[in-house]
């Protein structure tokens, strides 16, 4: 099963480019079975560009995530903090595998496409 997520063009990018090896949230799914996120690339990109595989779900406080991801984060230690400001637990999705697609989806052009706020599960 897949889940399509929402990721802002400056990190989908670096996913991509395999500089960001973990995706960050403050929720996430509960489908133990999603192997694979496909990624909508936020305006103003507007695209869906490609997928990964998740190796696995890394969930703890915070500073144990920063501590676990930092090398690979993609983002510095303020924003992380600040991104988790508050929060007891941080979820850390570490990529395996990218697919990068060779013609990009517009999601104009899919007719019915609502971007999820974060993530939706698909089929």
């Amino acid at each position: 099963m897949k889940i399509l997520m929402s990721i802002k063009p400056e990190y989908s990018k670096k996913i991509f480019s395999g500089e960001k090896r973990f995706e960050f949230r403050k929720a996430i799914f509960k489908n133990k079975d999603i192997k694979t996120v496909v990624v909508y690339s936020t305006l103003p990109d507007g695209k869906i560009l490609g997928e990964f595989d998740i190796e696995q779900v890394v969930v703890s406080s915070p500073k144990k995530v920063w501590e676990l991801t930092k090398d690979f984060a993609g983002i510095d230690s303020e924003f992380f903090f600040e991104y988790f400001s508050g929060r007891n637990v941080a979820y850390a999705i570490e990529i395996k595998k990218t697919r990068l697609y060779k013609q990009p989806k517009l999601a104009k052009d899919i007719e019915g496409f609502v971007a999820p706020q974060s993530f939706k599960y698909i089929s």
